[in-house]
C-alpha cells in the first residue's frame, strides 16, 4: 500500500514548527495572509489552476538564492562562512558573525576552488587567520579574519588558473596548510590529483610540496593536534567515494615527510566500504564515518593498538552525505569534552544530537529545523547549517546546558532569504511520499507539494497542473527545505513533486545502489510511478503533467520524454541528452561514474535520449550554460536541433558566462519564468497572470 504520511511529524525529534520551549528565535512573526497580500482577504477567489497571482516573484526567487560555502569557527568564537550572492553574479564571499555581518574578502576576491570541477571545501581558519581558495586565478591566499587586511598570496601564480585546491587544514606542528591539490597542467582531462603542504612561515611564495600521491583521488587530510600525523581518504577509478573508498593514517618524521602509512579502514578486498569525515578527538582518537556492516554511513572509531575498527554509534540512518564537494561536517567535538554534536537522515528526516563517547548514549536535541547539514562546535555551543518546510537554508547557534544534552538557547546568525518570512501563507507544506515502483514489493519516496494560496483556490471540477522534478546528480537526495523556486510554482497553483527515486541517497547502500546499470531506467521509472500514483490518488490532473531537471536530472527529464509517454511538456537545465558525449567530455573526477550507472555500449546508446528523438511527442525548452564542462553546450544544442528538425516545439536558452548551474540573478529569474510561461502556453489551459514576454518557440509561434 502506498502512503501519504506529512513530511513533519510531532513525534519527531528535529522537527518542530517553532523555537521549542526554553529557545528563542530571532527570525519575526509570520503575517495573515492580508499582511502578504496587501489587503483584506475575506474569501478565497475561484481561478484555474496556474492562473493565481503571487507575491513571491521570480524576482525574489532570484534575490533569495543565496548559498552557503561552508563554515568555520575563529579563534575568538564568531563564526566564518562563505555565501554566495546572485546579486553580484554568484560570487562567493566570506563573511564574519558580529552585530552585523562583514565581509571578509575585498570585493575582487571570491572564495570558490574549481578542485573536481565541482569545488567545495575553499577555505579553513585557525586562530585568527584563514586561508582560501581565490576563484579567478585559483591560488591560495592568506589574510588575518579581522577587517581591512590584504589577502597575501601562498602559492605560485602559474599564468592561468590550473592549479587548485580544495579541504585544506593548517598543520600546528610544521607551521604549513596541507591540502588536496588538482593539477591540470599538464592534462585537463587527466590532472594529478595528490595531498600537498605549503609553508605558511615567512612572506615568500612557496612551491606546493606533495606528501601523498600514487591514486587517483584524495578527501580530507586531517591532522592531529596532539601527535604528529594524519588521516585522510582515498580512492581510485573506477569507483566514486560513495562505491569503495579507503582511510590512511601517516605519520610524519621530525622534517614533515610521512614515513610510516597504515590503512586503517577499506583496504580488505572481502569488505567493501564507503569511508567519510575523518576527524581527531581531542584526546587524540580517530573517528570517522563508514557503511561497512549495515549498508548505513554510521560513526565508528578507529583503536590504534590494535588496529582495530570498532563502531561509535550505528543506526539504520546516514550520518554524511555523498563525497561531490569538500567540506563536509556532519558531526564535530564539543570543545575538550569527549561528546559529539552529530547530525543524521532516516526516512526523510534530519536529526540531531549529542553523542557522548564513553557511554554511547546519544540525546536528541530538539530545534526548528527538519533539515540539517554542516556543524561546527566550541564548548558548551555549537552553530548548525539548516533548513525546514517554513525556514530558509540558514546558520544558527545552539547553546547547551552544563551536562551537554539539553539545548538551552536558539538563535539565527544567517539565513539565504531573511526576509521570506513574510510570505509564509504561501508556503505550501510538502507531504513525505512512500509509493510503489515498477518492481513488486518495491517502494521509493518523494515530496508532494500541493498547491496553495489563501487568495484563491481551485475551480470545483479542475485538477491541478503537476510539475515534477528530477534531482541531480542522481546520487544526491531531495530534501525538505523551503525551496522559493517551489513555491512559486505552488503559491500559483501548481502541484510540484520532488522525487528521491531509486539511487537517491539519504536510505543506505541498498537503495543507492539501485541505479547501478540502470540509469535512465529506474529513475525514470520511479518519476513516472509517482506521478502516476499522484494521478490515480485524484490529486492533480492527467493531462497537465509536465517534468523539469537539472544535469543528471535534466537527464532523467529527457529520458522521461524519450522513452515513456507520461509527461506531456519538459524543461531539461543543463541536462545530458546524449551519454555517450557525456563520457566522451567528462572530467576526470566522474569518468568512470557513468560506465557504472549505465553499463555496456548498447545500453548507452538505447539510453541516449538524442538517439530517439523519433520518440519524442511533446514541447521541450532546454537552458545551458556555455561555459559549462561537466555538460557541454553541444548536448543542449544537438537535442534542440533534432527536435526542431522533427517538429515539434521546442526552445533553447544559452547563457554567456555560466557553467555548471547558473548562478546570476538575471538567469536564474530568466530560466523560471520562461518555464512557467513554456507550460502554460503548451499544456496549461489557463493564462500566466505575471508579465513575462515570452520566447520564441520553434514549431509553435
Amino acid at each position: 500500500m502506498a502512503t501519504l504520511l506529512p513530511a513533519c511529524s510531532a513525534s519527531s525529534p528535529a522537527s518542530a514548527s517553532a523555537a521549542p520551549p526554553g529557545m528563542s528565535s530571532s527570525s519575526p512573526a509570520s503575517p495573515t495572509p492580508a499582511d502578504a497580500a496587501g489587503g483584506a482577504v475575506e474569501k478565497p477567489t475561484a481561478a484555474p489552476y496556474g492562473s493565481w497571482r503571487s507575491p513571491i516573484t521570480a524576482d525574489i526567487v532570484s534575490g533569495a538564492d543565496k548559498r552557503l560555502g561552508g563554515i568555520a569557527l575563529a579563534r575568538d568564537g564568531r563564526l566564518l562562512w562563505i555565501e554566495g550572492r546572485p546579486e553580484e553574479k554568484g560570487r562567493m564571499v566570506i563573511v564574519k558573525e558580529g552585530d552585523k555581518p562583514v565581509d571578509v574578502i575585498p570585493q575582487e576576491f571570491a572564495a570558490r576552488t574549481l578542485v573536481q570541477e565541482y569545488g567545495g571545501g575553499a577555505f579553513a581558519v585557525q586562530d585568527n587567520t584563514v586561508v582560501f581558495s581565490n576563484y579567478k586565478d585559483q591560488r591560495l591566499y592568506k589574510q588575518p579574519t579581522e577587517i581591512g587586511s590584504l589577502p597575501v598570496p601562498l602559492t605560485p601564480d602559474y599564468g592561468a588558473p590550473d592549479v587548485s585546491y580544495a579541504g585544506g587544514v593548517f598543520d600546528p606542528h610544521f607551521s604549513r596548510y596541507v591540502t588536496v591539490m588538482e593539477d591540470r597542467r599538464t592534462s585537463n582531462l587527466n590532472p594529478a590529483t595528490t595531498i600537498a603542504c605549503i609553508n605558511l612561515s615567512g612572506g615568500d611564495i612557496h612551491e606546493p610540496k606533495v606528501l601523498v600521491s600514487g591514486n587517483d583521488f584524495y578527501a580530507s587530510p586531517r591532522i592531529d593536534q596532539n601527535k604528529k600525523r594524519m588521516a585522510w581518504i582515498e580512492w581510485g577509478h573506477p569507483n566514486m567515494p560513495w562505491d569503495k573508498s579507503e582511510l590512511w593514517v601517516g605519520y610524519f618524521s621530525e622534517s614533515g615527510e610521512l614515513t610510516k602509512r597504515v590503512c586503517v579502514a577499506g583496504g580488505n578486498p572481502m569488505l567493501v566500504e564507503s569511508l567519510a569525515e575523518p576527524k581527531w578527538s581531542p584526546k587524540g582518537e580517530l573517528f570517522f564515518i563508514t557503511d561497512r556492516e549495515s549498508g548505513f554511513w554510521n560513526i565508528y572509531k578507529w583503536v590504534e593498538h590494535s588496529n582495530e575498527v570498532v563502531p561509535a554509534y550505528t543506526l539504520d540512518a546516514e550520518f554524511t552525505r555523498p563525497l561531490w564537494v569538500f567540506g563536509n561536517r556532519s558531526y564535530d567535538f564539543l570543545g575538550n569534552s569527549n561528546h559529539i554534536v552529530l547530525t543524521y537522515r532516516q526516512r526523510g528526516t534530519s536529526y540531531l544530537g549529542v553523542l557522548d563517547c564513553d557511554s554511547g548514549l546519544v540525546s536528541l536535541l530538539d530545534t526548528p529545523f527538519s533539515d540539517l547539514s554542516n556543524v561546527v562546535a566550541g564548548n558548551d555551543y555549537f552553530y548548525i547549517e539548516g533548513a525546514s518546510a517554513s525556514v530558509p537554508m540558514s546558520i544558527a547557534k545552539v547553546t547547551l546546558d552544563k551536562n551537554k544534552t539539553k539545548a538551552i538557547s536558539f538563535s539565527i546568525v544567517w539565513s539565504s532569504s531573511p526576509d521570506v518570512v513574510q510570505y509564509r501563507p504561501f508556503f505550501s507544506t510538502p507531504e513525505f511520499i512512500e509509493f510503489p515502483t515498477s518492481s513488486p514489493g518495491q517502494m521509493a519516496y518523494a515530496y508532494f507539494y500541493p498547491p496553495l494560496n489563501p487568495m484563491f483556490q481551485g475551480l470545483p471540477d479542475e485538477k491541478p497542473p503537476l510539475l515534477v522534478k528530477t534531482h541531480g546528480g542522481p546520487t544526491a537526495e531531495t530534501r525538505e527545505i523551503l525551496d522559493l523556486s517551489v513555491q512559486y510554482w505552488t503559491s500559483r497553483g501548481w502541484a510540484f513533486l520532488d522525487v528521491n527515486y531509486g539511487g537517491s541517497t539519504g536510505y543506505g547502500r541498498e537503495y543507492r545502489e539501485r541505479l547501478l546499470g540502470k540509469w535512465g531506467i529506474v529513475d525514470v521509472d520511479d518519476c513516472c510511478s509517482c506521478a502516476r500514483f499522484l494521478v490515480e490518488s485524484g490529486s492533480v490532473d492527467e493531462q497537465r503533467l509536465c517534468i523539469t531537471g537539472r544535469s543528471a536530472g535534466g537527464y532523467t527529464t529527457l529520458a522521461s520524454l524519450a522513452f515513456r509517454d507520461t509527461f506531456k511538456a519538459g524543461a531539461s537545465l543543463y541536462g545530458i541528452g546524449d551519454l555517450s558525449l557525456m563520457r566522451a567530455d567528462s572530467q576526470k573526477y566522474d569518468s568512470h561514474y557513468i560506465d557504472n550507472l549505465v553499463g555496456d555500449e548498447r545500453a548507452y546508446y538505447e539510453r541516449s535520449p538524442i538517439n530517439f528523438v523519433n520518440k519524442f511527442t511533446c514541447p521541450v525548452i532546454l537552458f545551458q550554460g556555455l561555459d559549462d564542462k561537466v555538460v557541454p553546450p553541444n548536448q543542449a544544442r544537438k537535442i534542440y536541433q533534432a527536435l526542431k528538425e522533427r517538429g515539434l516545439p521546442v526552445a533553447l536558452v544559452e547563457y554567456e558566462g555560466e557553467q555548471h548551474g547558473f548562478r546570476k540573478a538575471e538567469n536564474i529569474k530568466f530560466t523560471l519564468e520562461q518555464q512557467m510561461v513554456f507550460f502554460a502556453r503548451l499544456v496549461g489551459k489557463f493564462e500566466v497572470v505575471d508579465d513575462i514576454t515570452p520566447i520564441k518557440i520553434e514549431n509553435f509561434d
